[in-house]
């Protein structure tokens, strides 16, 4: 869930057998165990070798059942920004960056992605922090779910990403994911994409060419595919800080620390009993740049109440796209979709008049 992977490339995401299309989906739909895999597999590279590919290896197999065991790639561990960005140009559009790896291994291991090269960007300090800088918070690409989690400065102004934490996962992995890698990942459901699109929070995206700003918006593609082009590095995100507002984040899953059945975050700015700005993000749904903004334009303007919210959270259910797969069926996944953004709007207002 935390590694940093773009599949931007079809030769990262290979086809089945039969011409079918890539991978468009949440790969949890498939892989219900994927959190229990760790980075060990990694040990069969050393450093050093990071100019050595003998190109990518028959998938193994015992008693005719593959194996999860990822194809060879180069390994380079980067000593800064600059020098990750010159590993990424030096070894190809395949090459792809490591931080937590929780869910970039699991692929590597089913030869979902066969990178040519990986990029271990785990040393670079410039990339930590969490900083109010100006009237918005900066929180480095590689900062930990944990330690956003902790941090009072996220509790103090941004509450929905503390809910959000909470509920990824395990402590393991909050403890080596991060959130740069969760962004890039861009599993359609991953919790931190709809809480930062509620936000309207940015990233800031270097290549050799220098930095730019992407609102994170428009920083999702479809899933898996982000604006991060080869030979790029996502360095931080900036999230603003507005006075009179609340935020909240709700998950149903199928057990603690599962993929979302659905989930909701709600930013609301209030002047006086009236919102002025709204945000609502939706997980595991099928909403296109993990957001809703049908039903932000419903309740923009109006007055805070329960049946406001109500008739906000019917508009997110009827405009999302939410697949039958083993979590449930599409009119239940639409039912959790007006419960939570009716529940979020309501907590995310309590918080913004100082009751919660």
């Amino acid at each position: 869930m935390c590694s940093w992977v773009n599949v931007t490339h079809t030769s990262l995401v290979q086809p089945p057998r039969g011409g079918q299309r890539p991978v468009e989906r949440s790969l949890n739909s498939d892989c219900p165990n994927m959190r229990d895999v760790d980075d060990s597999d990694l040990a069969h590279t050393r450093r050093g070798e990071a100019d050595h590919h003998t190109g990518p290896a028959p998938s193994p197999t015992t008693e005719g059942k593959p194996m999860q065991v990822p194809a060879q790639f180069a390994y380079a561990k980067a000593g800064s920004v600059d020098e990750a960005i010159a590993l990424l140009r030096r070894h190809g559009p395949d090459a792809l960056v490591v931080a937590g790896g929780h869910s970039l291994i699991p692929m590597m291991k089913l030869r979902l992605a066969e990178p040519t090269a990986l990029i271990d960007i785990n040393g670079l300090s410039e990339l930590t922090g969490v900083a109010v800088q100006g009237d918005e918070v900066r929180l480095g690409a590689m900062v930990r779910h944990g330690e956003v989690l902790d941090s009072p400065v996220v509790r103090e102004h941004f509450p929905i990403l503390a809910d959000a934490e909470r509920l990824i996962a395990d402590p393991i992995v909050r403890n080596r994911g991060t959130v740069g890698g969760s962004l890039c990942q861009a599993d359609p459901s991953e919790d931190l994409s709809a809480a930062f699109s509620a936000l309207r929070a940015s990233v800031v995206i270097r290549s050799a060419d220098g930095e730019r700003v992407v609102p994170v918006r428009e920083f999702h593609h479809g899933p898996y595919e982000t604006a991060v082009a080869h030979g790029e590095l996502l360095l931080e995100v900036r999230v603003p800080i507005r006075a009179a507002t609340g935020s909240a984040y709700q998950k149903i899953e199928r057990r603690a620390g599962d993929w979302a059945v659905a989930s909701a975050g709600a930013v609301v700015t209030l002047d006086g009993d009236t919102v002025v700005d709204v945000g609502i993000g939706l997980t595991a749904v099928g909403a296109p740049h993990f957001v809703a903004p049908e039903a932000e334009d419903a309740l923009r303007g109006g007055p805070a109440t329960d049946d406001a919210f109500a008739a906000a959270a019917r508009v997110a259910a009827e405009h999302c796209s939410p697949s039958a797969d083993q979590r449930g069926p599409v009119d239940y996944k639409r039912h959790l979709v007006g419960e939570l953004v009716t529940r979020t709007l309501q907590r995310a207002t309590a918080r913004a008049r100082g009751e919660a």
